[in-house]
């Protein structure tokens, strides 16, 4: 075929397209114009999760997918746990991320991690799950010294370089006696240690002053006795839900602690 030839009949074929696309209400002249962009969706709320001393990110494995059913973005976050201070470098960074709303979410010594590091204008709420929340200038040592030590300090075993972890025996009958022991005969293995100084690291300016708090209080923990938490969710006025679980609700009580998160987001401003 020749050139003009193809040309005639491409011409005619675009002549007898035209009125098809006029009835489709879309002329060529709109078919090349660009779609109006409407508004931009509001930004999901965020999660942030804070593990504690003797655990990594991974032990919010069963919250997680409890949220994310909720269409709520959620960040585990990994500590270091060798400062205070460059552990609540990692969770401002992490809310520095969001776009939206943040709700952070401590367990144990995350809960010092959340206070510290929550004082960003994204942050929205805080909820502390089985935790320490120390006040202005004081740390976790300084909270703990006047009782009497808990029966789990005797199974601390430091290292040659001053990290702490939990012997075997003391993680099964203290941190996760309310999981069944193959699972945390699992989770004793992979602990991750905690440099001893840590827990003599002070809060600077405690989040929970000026923003809303939450407490999944677990009624039989064996590392933060329930009327520990009390005091302290008293202290910082926080809106308490008593959970019958021990130090690991957040894997043995899942549906329960993600609904005091689920609450904590309910309620933001």
């Amino acid at each position: 075929m020749k050139h003009h030839q193809i040309a005639v009949r491409l011409a005619t074929i675009a002549i007898a397209a035209a009125p098809l696309l006029t009835a489709a209400g879309c002329s060529s002249s709109e078919a090349a114009t660009p779609a109006q962009a409407g508004p931009a969706p509001a930004p999901r709320v965020t999660a942030i999760l804070v593990h504690g001393a003797w655990a990594d990110g991974s032990s919010w494995s069963r919250i997680t997918p409890l949220l994310q059913a909720r269409g709520i973005d959620v960040v585990a976050v990994q500590l270091r746990r060798a400062s205070l201070a460059e552990d609540a470098a990692i969770v401002q960074r992490a809310v520095a991320d969001q776009k939206g709303k943040v709700v952070l979410v401590g367990h144990s010594y995350g809960g010092a991690a959340i206070t510290e590091g929550g004082n960003d204008a994204r942050v929205g709420a805080l909820v502390y799950v089985a935790a320490f929340a120390p006040g202005d200038g004081e740390s976790i040592n300084d909270m703990i010294s006047p009782y009497p030590a808990g029966a789990w300090q005797a199974g601390l075993v430091p290292d040659s370089a001053g990290n702490l972890r939990l012997d075997t025996a003391s993680y099964l009958t203290y941190f996760a006696a309310d999981l069944p022991r193959d699972e945390a005969t699992v989770l004793a293995t992979s602990q991750g240690p905690i440099f001893a100084h840590v827990l003599q690291d002070k809060v600077t300016s405690a989040a929970w002053k000026t923003k809303p708090s939450y407490w999944a209080l677990s009624a039989n923990d064996q590392i933060i006795p329930a009327a520990f938490q009390q005091g302290e969710a008293a202290r910082i006025k926080a809106r308490v839900t008593t959970i019958a679980g021990g130090h690991t609700e957040l894997l043995s009580h899942p549906q329960e602690v993600a609904a005091v998160i689920l609450d904590a987001v309910e309620h933001l401003q």
